[in-house]
């Protein structure tokens, strides 16, 4: 927020348009610019959010900080307001995209580039994974062309980012640990080769491992667990609706308080369940997921975390990590820990520092 300050500052008037998918990340980026303009900003600004059913009269739009959801972008595209990035464009001096790693995406890399058509826009990606893939060089020297191979990161002193935060305070120290559980369905040779050649593994194939008895006996073990050792906020990455549900309904039913979160979850029942997981509430609250909190969920209470989603990315795994990592110095923890269900057909992640620098050969 800094930099887009900056950006605002010396650019009078201008825009700032800020990319982000989902409605946390999207309403968190302008609480955040908000806070930062209240001390950095030199005059009175609009801000702006486009996203869902929130529009905007772009032409009116030409002096401050617009957010704008990634799916509400490729929608008014698509649609009759399809010249929108050409309005905003002529005012606009940086774009900044969250969760960078997407942005090489062919729906997605359209809206930049139309954005960014004056060659004096700036363009900045934010990450923590700076790849698309665990081991696809190609695809990953992409995600690197896009940006001009020009990665900033923290200097600081030893040889990884990471660690030092962890040293420092602002990341929790994390543990791991793995619980292996059988799949729910047997899985050929065939199936290995799609799983192998994708960027992650097919959601109906997903969902068919994760709901055998004991692969969901296996996540309701580690929940149960962690609740013994005293954590009393636990994040579940779920690999389907239906396994985050039966898997709340089994906690709920067993007088552990739980609640699920889905894309099919209501605005006012998803606001309610975070809320509440965020609460300075003594007892224990399990918030268990499918799809909707990998990213820009900001929830410092969480100690712990179950990885009851399998997968083959390297960047969804970090960032699911990462919900449970913030540390003490961050309004978190100093400690954290981390559940990994594994398939005992499919291999895992761990270190979350090795998992920072995997990308350095492209860069």
């Amino acid at each position: 927020m800094h930099v887009v300050a900056k950006f605002l500052s010396k650019n009078d008037p201008s825009v700032v348009v800020w990319l982000a998918s989902g409605k946390e990340l999207l309403e968190q980026a302008a609480t955040a610019f908000k806070e930062a303009w209240t001390h950095l900003g030199t005059r009175a600004v609009q801000i702006g959010i486009v996203h869902g059913q929130r529009h905007l009269e772009f032409e009116r739009f030409t002096d401050g900080f617009l957010v704008v959801g990634l799916a509400k972008a490729w929608s008014l595209l698509s649609s009759s307001d399809a010249h929108w990035t050409m309005k905003i464009a002529q005012s606009t001096c940086l774009v900044v995209f969250d969760e960078a790693h997407q942005s090489v995406a062919r729906t997605y890399r359209q809206i930049t580039d139309e954005l960014t058509m004056d060659y004096r826009c700036a363009l900045l990606g934010l990450t923590a994974t700076p790849g698309r893939t665990w081991n696809d060089i190609d695809e990953d020297g992409k995600l690197a062309d896009f940006y001009g191979r020009n990665k900033v990161t923290l200097r600081v002193p030893g040889d990884n980012p990471i660690r030092y935060l962890i040293d420092q305070g602002y990341l929790a120290r994390p543990t791991f640990r793995t619980l292996l559980a059988e799949p729910g369905v047997a899985i050929d040779d065939r199936d290995i080769d799609r799983i192998a050649s994708a960027l992650d593994i097919p959601e109906e194939l997903l969902a068919s491992l994760s709901m055998s008895d004991q692969y969901v006996a296996a996540v309701l073990e580690a929940v149960e667990e962690l609740l013994l050792k005293g954590h009393r906020r636990i994040l579940v990455f779920a690999a389907s609706v239906v396994l985050a549900r039966v898997v709340t309904a089994v906690l709920t039913a067993r007088a552990t308080e739980a609640h699920a979160v889905t894309g099919a979850s209501s605005d006012r029942a998803r606001t309610h369940a975070i809320r509440t997981f965020k609460s300075d509430r003594h007892r224990p609250i399990v918030l268990v997921n499918f799809g909707v909190l990998t990213t820009g969920f900001d929830a410092p209470k969480a100690t712990a975390a179950v990885i009851a989603r399998p997968t083959k990315s390297l960047v969804l795994y970090s960032q699911m990590v990462g919900r449970a990592i913030r540390g003490p110095r961050a309004g978190g923890t100093g400690t954290c820990e981390v559940v990994t269900v594994v398939d005992t057909r499919l291999s895992g992640f761990g270190d979350i520092a090795e998992a920072f620098s995997n990308w350095e050969d492209v860069w």
